[in-house]
């Protein structure tokens, strides 16, 4: 057991976390989302955690890159359901504010399909517990500074 790490953080995710370097990606994934068939490097499972549970306690140990416009990627609504509310995506937002100084700006949208592709490139994908629809992300992983390592 380790001090200061939030639970919902496995010893595999952490290990991965650390692995990965300037600019790699981690795609999380909701309920619904294909994660196996779409992690072509690394698989992990947080089954029934939330995905913004998740992503805070990724972002408290993950530095988003300051050099990508926007580090904190949500899937887009598709038009189909645009007439829907997902509050899950304000929640998203949020988060980008919390950890990040550009606030709500580090966010943005990405289509599903292109979501997919992207997925298919990142470092590892995390299938989630997540149970709203379009609670999924992707996050480019930023430079931990000096002053940030004991």
């Amino acid at each position: 057991m380790l001090r200061g790490i939030p639970s919902v953080l496995s010893p595999e995710m952490l290990k991965v976390l650390a692995e990965m370097g300037h600019g790699d990606t981690i795609a999380i994934g909701d309920m619904h989302y294909p994660a196996a068939s779409t992690a072509t490097n690394i698989l992990l499972r947080a089954d029934g955690i939330g995905s913004a549970e998740l992503i805070d306690a990724i972002l408290k140990v993950f530095p988003l890159d300051p050099q990508t416009e926007k580090p904190f990627l949500m899937m887009e609504v598709q038009a189909c359901d645009a007439d829907k509310d997902f509050p899950i995506q304000e929640e998203y937002y949020k988060l980008a504010a919390k950890y990040d100084p550009r606030g709500r700006d580090a966010a943005g949208t990405i289509e599903r399909f292109a979501f997919y592709a992207a997925a298919k490139k990142a470092y590892a994908v995390i299938a989630t517990g997540e149970k709203s629809f379009y609670g999924c992300t992707i996050l480019t992983k930023g430079l931990v500074m000096p002053e940030d390592v004991i």
